[in-house]
């Protein structure tokens, strides 16, 4: 592992990227505020097992032949993109037909239920190949070959980034939650909120497909 002034340098770096506004940041606040917490904080962790998968795919040399090939690359682009755009169009249409959840005295009831929110979270991190770019591209700065056992101080990084994104999800997800929550007197509030969280996913989803291959 990379001595103690390196892995400080790593911590105060992968915190500040943490918390600067992304498309995971976005996507979770999103979530949030079309289902509330459960669904805010369950795609928290879900984003955090998709970023998982890059983080292991890099360090066994998947990552690389992806980035390396443009089709592969295109590919799951398009796919991710799809997929977000996929969950933004459900939400807006949903936000459109359905009752305002926890309202009029009714129960509330997510849209997608933590569960789903979940896998979604998962499928939507892992198929962003612009993460596998983030970490192939940011990891190894860090990475000392001298100490040996390279893909396991990739994984061990990868993890304190992964963990530490998790957590700003997190905390997006339980302010999202309360400004939904402060809501719940305004029905037609509540809507735009939801329908501009599908919005907002429709609009990664999008970026995402603009996204270009890094340079080799």
């Amino acid at each position: 592992m990379p001595d103690l002034p390196q892995l400080a340098l790593y911590f105060a770096a992968t915190l500040v990227l943490a918390i600067t506004p992304g498309p995971g940041i976005f996507y979770v606040a999103a979530r949030t505020l079309a289902g509330g917490r459960a669904e805010g904080v369950a795609s928290s962790f879900g984003t955090g097992l998709g970023g998982l998968v890059h983080v292991l795919a890099g360090s066994l040399g998947v990552s690389a032949v992806v980035l390396a090939s443009a089709e592969l690359f295109g590919a799951l682009k398009l796919i991710g993109a799809a997929y977000l755009i996929w969950l933004g169009i459900r939400a807006f249409r949903s936000a459109r037909r359905d009752a305002s959840p926890g309202l009029n005295g009714g129960p509330a009831i997510p849209p997608v239920g933590p569960r789903a929110a979940f896998r979604e979270g998962v499928l939507v991190e892992a198929l962003n190949p612009k993460t596998a770019a983030f970490f192939l591209a940011f990891i190894p700065q860090f990475v000392d070959p001298a100490q040996g056992y390279v893909a396991l101080q990739f994984v061990a990084l990868g993890f304190v980034s992964v963990a530490l994104n998790t957590l700003a999800d997190i905390v997006v997800a339980l302010a999202a939650s309360r400004i939904r929550q402060g809501a719940t007197a305004r029905p037609a509030l509540i809507r735009r909120l939801r329908q501009a969280s599908g919005a907002a996913m429709i609009a990664l989803g999008i970026g995402l497909a603009l996204a270009k291959r890094p340079a080799n």
